[in-house]
């Protein structure tokens, strides 16, 4: 293995082509979260009771096969250059294929055979997916030559993952138009506009994580053998961590009623406020505090460190859903402005927790690593996305159960109930203040690397990274 000094020196190349990386994921990913609910429920005709069912199988079953893919990463090396790379690429041409085969219009199959379509093609994405992701995280702890390059490679991550919102964010106008149904004005959703979506948003995705194994340079070495590791070992490891525990947690809370809670932000317009193509401004509008912390995230986690700055601004964000629960939120022009402007406040904490966390997990590894001496970025990273891909399915099973519970009605040219469009915009308010919640708790009480902590282990990478 080469010396790090022989490497060029960790800079914009880096931080560039990593978020590249999350920007082919994410296309990919923010597309599948945001729009399958939708494609299935209102346009294939999918019943919200059986998507529940379908929605918890497969991501317990992507949950599993992260740890299966991340200890496979570790184990096997299928290239002298790269431990993650050609895993990437592999996953990659995967996922053109497998998001066109979720959004292909199979309206002509029985519900039988649109329940098993969507089942298999879903399961399907979710391993190729995950021989992107796993790799693609695990990076994140061998590109900088030190712990405090974390942070930036991390803000960068969400800078990409953004991005590609951004072009999800940007849908509605294109996939949405109005209609008159039973004398009724309402948004419908046009299905075969997502198919094509799903071609040309697969395609980017692919061509940005190809720039990205181009661009990033791997510095810290992992040691040429495989590591030795083993299910119970990593279960071991991940278990006795406890910051990595509490960062769990917290991504938990957040991805169950934040995360998977947004596809219901498109029907709080698309209902409430009867125009779906302002979800787009409202998303963009969300993102600016993610925008503006964006250029000041390393000075503020090195001033008060990341435990800290995500547990008072998580306090921030649950206090603004709150209120917002009071306001009143009319469904008219002035009333969705108020909305739009509430959920800026939101955001505020799960926008930094987003940018950061990436930073907190390669923080955990470290801290295993340093207890073990044994590399298992992989499996590690796996078993904290085993869990997060099942709190995916959680929220979506979650999310499900709620829209019906509120009386949500399938189908393409479903007319709404009153009630639902009334209730579903405090739904979603009440889902972010308890995600949001959920997430200051874990990290406040759970979660203990404080800032102290973290300039500890940054002397310790540096020590090793020295001595290479």
């Amino acid at each position: 293995m080469e010396k790090i000094k022989k490497y060029r020196p960790f800079g914009m190349r880096d931080k560039i082509g990593y978020a590249f990386g999350d920007l082919g994921c994410g296309l990919s990913f923010s597309f599948v979260s945001n729009y399958m609910l939708l494609f299935y429920t209102q346009f294939i005709g999918l019943e919200t009771k059986h998507w529940a069912w379908i929605i918890i199988v497969s991501k317990v079953w992507d949950a599993i096969n992260d740890i299966l893919i991340g200890n496979m990463v570790d184990r096997k090396r299928i290239s002298k250059k790269s431990k993650f790379m050609p895993w990437i690429i592999i996953g990659g041409i995967g996922l053109v294929a497998l998001t066109i085969m979720i959004f292909t219009p199979v309206r002509s199959f029985s519900q039988g055979g649109k329940i098993i379509w969507c089942l298999l093609s879903y399961c399907l994405w979710s391993v190729a997916y995950t021989m992107v992701n796993v790799p693609y995280g695990s990076l994140h702890t061998v590109i900088p030559e030190n712990l405090s390059q974390r942070t930036t490679l991390s803000t960068f991550r969400s800078i990409g993952a953004g991005v590609a919102m951004v072009f999800v964010m940007l849908l509605p106008s294109f996939v949405y138009e109005k209609k008159t149904v039973g004398g009724n004005e309402t948004q419908v959703l046009l299905g075969n506009r997502l198919f094509v979506v799903s071609i040309i948003f697969s395609v980017l995705a692919l061509v940005f994580l190809v720039a990205m194994t181009k661009m990033v340079t791997e510095r810290v070495p992992y040691g040429e053998a495989p590591a030795k590791t083993s299910y119970v070992s990593t279960l071991k490891s991940f278990f006795t961590n406890r910051p990595m525990v509490g960062a769990t947690i917290a991504t938990f809370a957040s991805v169950v009623f934040y995360n998977s809670s947004l596809s219901v932000n498109n029907l709080v317009f698309q209902y409430y406020f009867n125009d779906a193509s302002k979800t787009t401004i409202a998303s963009l509008a969300g993102y600016i505090p993610l925008v503006l912390f964006m250029p000041f995230a390393g000075k503020l986690v090195a001033k008060i460190g990341k435990k800290k700055l995500i547990t008072i601004s998580g306090l921030i964000s649950a206090i603004g859903g709150l209120l917002m629960l009071i306001l009143p939120i009319t469904p008219d022009s002035k009333g969705m402005y108020i909305y739009i402007g509430g959920l800026m406040i939101v955001n505020v904490g799960n926008c930094i927790f987003q940018i950061i966390v990436w930073a907190i997990i390669a923080d955990c590894i470290e801290v295993s690593f340093r207890k073990k001496g044994v590399h298992e970025e992989s499996s590690l990273y796996a078993m904290y996305s085993f869990f997060r891909k099942l709190a995916q399915g959680v929220g979506s099973a979650v999310i499900a159960l709620s829209l019906s519970a509120i009386g949500f009605v399938e189908g393409e040219n479903a007319v709404q109930p009153t009630e639902f469009c009334a209730n579903v915009k405090n739904l979603y308010i009440i889902l972010l203040v308890i995600g949001t919640f959920g997430m200051v708790i874990a990290m406040k009480f759970v979660y203990n690397i404080d800032k102290k902590h973290e300039s500890e282990l940054g002397a310790l990478a540096s020590e090793t990274a020295e001595n290479v």
